[in-house]
């Protein structure tokens, strides 16, 4: 009797009658039971060896009242959701709900605490390595929410993202409105339902009710009394991590749509992080206890701080990704962009997103930029500011180096890749001044073909580490100090190729420059010796003193002239630039017979040069020059500068008013297509017409009544060049080789493609005259000549015919 009354004491004491199946006692029939009576029952257990089973017992029958009756009801009153539209009566019916659910698991969480202080007190001996408090929190978790309908999701969802507007709502207000916060929180107009639209000033902002029936304050303590339920039963983090964690994404995402997309001149890490602290006060609400005497607990603590990483981490990411997406306009737009690219730099040290950017940055360059719709020239300005941008992004230049190997690739099969990048360094193209500027730099990076060595830094202390997708095979330290001109120049791996442009731009250049002024091109020749090196640049050296020794020579037989009786003097002033033939680039060349009176004039300027450099000659280019005239007509004068050849054709009109084409084709030895594309300048000129086709008569006085007649000029005559194309340079060069070829076959009989090329590079391809060929070019020219039968191509070998001589 002893022992069934001791039990029967302590298993009522400890849940409730009905879960035992006996009848409620009336409320004023209840009376607690003191701590002293348990311990008297609980001794009573522990003769009989019982106290053992109290625990597996109590955990029990809790799981069996869960799931026969706490559980069901409770779904039950969840159930009555889908059949409610107002969202207050939703949230009202939510904390309805659970606060059932406390009042059924309160009898249990009470005995719980009593059951924890007896077995610390050693009267109990637990429940193994879990504890019975861990135990039964997890049955709760499993039985109850082991998986949860739609509609409880959606409650969950909908109540806290409520609360968190009109939480943020309401600091909003706290602020007093400056204008900080207007814009910090202007999100949480456009964050509203769709019913606020149209300017309704009436409707609240945080509850979306009309302001008359603004139910914020009862919904921020229905939040309040939620959480404090959910904690009491340990099922905060269960029930609302997953709303809290949605809400959270998309209020970021939002917010970084409304605020960041397309906007780089400007930082905006520091705004997001004050408005996260804002965040994780709302998140305090959840996860800590309200109140002046709450006292918070290490878990709950432990709890806030992980989700501020979380927050924090999710931030970096999605922004990080949304700059990644933008990569491209932000490279456009550097260095208005530099605070885009400082921030990106910031996210992707905490976020592991280097080959997101690499993937997405080379996709971007392919589709936007490298396709034939570009100019040249755009390209190589997107370039350098990549070049600038990814540099601040990142110093080791790896990810420069990885993502923009497509430009560099794409670039090599541009014609005129080496032309607008010579252009740019000598600031003749358009939005060349970074070129420019780059060449001015007080002190450049020389251009060597030597690698650098990693344990060439001054300061061992200042070593540090590729990042992990670096190319082991390329120097550290020669890519961090790659500036905008060397990394430009390595496209090709070759120096030659740019040096032999410039040589043929800065004669172009100073051949259309009849003053001898060459300070400018002086600079930079100075310049390009620093990065390129004396030797290269020593056949521009030589270009530049002919034009100074052409100023004295010209000056000295002007001299001379001035000295002759005014009949022995030339009917005209003729200056020449004189120019050393091996150090200049190829010259075009176009026949032109010049008059008698002209050639004389040269003939008499010949003799005097005789007569200041010995042993030296002139050999005139009649098609190249400048001639400044007056074309004396009827009614007017015309003052121009003309080729030689236009004033050639004019010259011819003094002595016979109507010439054919064909005539003058004969006289001047020109073809007659080119020779129609010159007589465009007389005829916009008005000095000569066409009638009938072919036939070019003088107009000596101007016809204002006629009906203007529109002429066009071919483009080839603005900007003509001295300089002979490169396809003719080529030609020449590979007919060269072609020498060289036959007096290697005629010796050796027979050779391999490698070998022809090997001994091609060891004693032809030197000097900047002669440009490299490689080895493919090589093959296509050689497989030409075969099928022109000058080679005889078998086994692998070539060898010239037999009866080649």
């Amino acid at each position: 009797m002893e022992l069934s009354a001791a039990w029967h004491t302590l298993s009522t004491a400890l849940v409730p009658p009905a879960a035992l199946g006996l009848a409620a006692p009336r409320p004023e029939a209840a009376v607690p039971l003191q701590d002293a009576e348990l311990r008297a029952a609980l001794d009573v257990l522990q003769c009989y060896d019982l106290h053992s089973v109290v625990e597996e017992w109590f955990i029990e029958v809790l799981q069996t009242d869960l799931q026969a009756n706490i559980a069901p009801e409770f779904w039950n009153c969840i159930g009555q959701y889908e059949n409610t539209a107002e969202e207050p009566q939703c949230a009202a019916l939510l904390l309805d709900a659970f606060s059932l659910l406390k009042c059924r698991l309160e009898p249990y969480l009470n005995s719980l605490e009593l059951l924890e202080n007896w077995t610390k007190a050693g009267l109990l001996l637990g429940t193994g390595a879990q504890t019975l408090q861990e135990k039964v929190y997890t049955m709760f978790k499993a039985i109850l929410f082991f998986s949860t309908t739609k509609s409880f999701q959606e409650m969950i969802q909908q109540f806290y993202s409520r609360t968190f507007r009109i939480y943020m709502r309401q600091w909003k207000k706290g602020e007093d409105g400056t204008n900080e916060c207007e814009s910090s929180m202007s999100e949480t107009e456009q964050e509203s339902d769709p019913e606020e639209g149209g300017g309704e000033a009436q409707l609240c902002a945080g509850c979306s009710s009309k302001r008359e029936h603004c139910w914020c304050p009862e919904a921020m303590e229905q939040f309040q009394q939620l959480n404090d339920i959910l904690r009491r039963l340990n099922l905060l983090e269960r029930v609302s991590a997953e709303a809290v964690t949605s809400i959270l994404h998309r209020m970021i995402e939002e917010r970084m749509e409304q605020r960041c997309r397309g906007e780089y001149e400007h930082s905006f890490l520091n705004d997001f992080q004050e408005w996260i602290e804002k965040v994780i006060g709302w998140l305090s609400r959840v996860f800590l206890q309200d109140g002046p005497l709450a006292q918070s607990s290490p878990e709950a603590s432990s709890t806030l701080k992980r989700w501020r990483c979380h927050v924090q981490r999710f931030f970096y990411r999605i922004y990080a990704s949304m700059r990644i997406e933008e990569l491209f306009s932000i490279i456009r737009d550097f260095p208005e962009s530099k605070p885009a690219v400082e921030d990106l730099k910031f996210c992707l040290e905490r976020t592991n997103q280097r080959q997101q950017l690499l993937s997405s940055l080379k996709s971007a360059l392919e589709i936007r930029l490298l396709h034939p719709g570009v100019n040249t020239s755009d390209i190589i300005t997107l370039y350098i500011s990549a070049i600038k941008a990814l540099r601040e992004l990142d110093p080791s230049m790896v990810i420069l180096e990885v993502a923009c190997e497509p430009i560099r690739k794409y670039l090599r099969t541009r014609e005129d890749t080496v032309r607008q990048i010579v252009a740019g360094l000598t600031g003749d193209a358009e939005g060349s001044g970074d070129l420019a500027n780059e060449l001015s730099k007080a002190d450049p990076v020389t251009l060597e073909n030597g690698q650098e060595s990693d344990d060439d830094i001054s300061e061992p202390g200042d070593w540090v580490p590729d990042p992990v997708d670096a190319d082991p095979g390329k120097s550290s330290s020669k890519r961090r100090s790659s500036d905008i001109i060397s990394l430009l120049v390595s496209i090709y791996g070759s120096k030659d190729l740019f040096i032999n442009e410039y040589r043929t731009l800065l004669a172009d250049r100073l051949l259309h420059q009849f003053n001898y002024s060459a300070e400018r091109e002086i600079r930079n020749v100075e310049l390009l010796k620093l990065r390129f090196g004396e030797a290269q640049m020593h056949y521009c050296e030589v270009m530049l003193k002919d034009m100074a020794d052409s100023r004295r020579i010209n000056a000295n037989i002007r001299d001379e002239e001035e000295k002759l009786p005014e009949e022995e003097r030339p009917p005209f002033s003729l200056v020449a630039i004189i120019l050393s033939s091996e150090f200049w680039p190829p010259l075009k060349e176009e026949k032109l017979e010049l008059p008698e009176q002209v050639k004389e004039a040269m003939e008499a300027y010949s003799k005097k040069y005789e007569k200041l450099k010995a042993m030296r000659t002139l050999n005139w280019k009649h098609h190249l020059g400048l001639v400044s005239l007056d074309v004396e007509l009827a009614d007017r004068t015309l003052s121009l500068s003309v080729s030689p050849v236009h004033a050639a054709i004019i010259l011819h009109f003094q002595t016979k008013s109507t010439w054919t084409l064909t005539e003058l084709s004969e006289v001047l030895k020109v073809p007659v297509t080119s020779l129609k594309r010159k007589m465009t300048l007389w005829l916009q000129q008005g000095v000569l017409r066409e009638e009938p086709e072919g036939t070019f008569t003088v107009i000596e006085e101007e016809q204002k009544d006629q009906v203007e007649k529109v002429v066009l000029i071919d483009s080839d005559e603005e900007g003509d060049s001295a300089m002979a194309s490169q396809a003719d340079q080529k030609e020449e060069e590979l007919q060269l080789f072609w020498t060289y070829i036959q007096a290697m076959l005629t010796n050796l009989e027979s050779l391999s493609l490698e070998r022809i090329h090997s001994m091609l590079k060891m004693f032809v391809m030197t000097g900047p005259v002669v440009t490299e060929i490689d080895i493919q070019e090589l093959q296509g020219f050689l497989q030409k000549k075969v099928r022109d039968q000058q080679l005889i191509y078998s086994g692998g070998v070539y060898r010239l015919p037999k009866n080649c001589n």
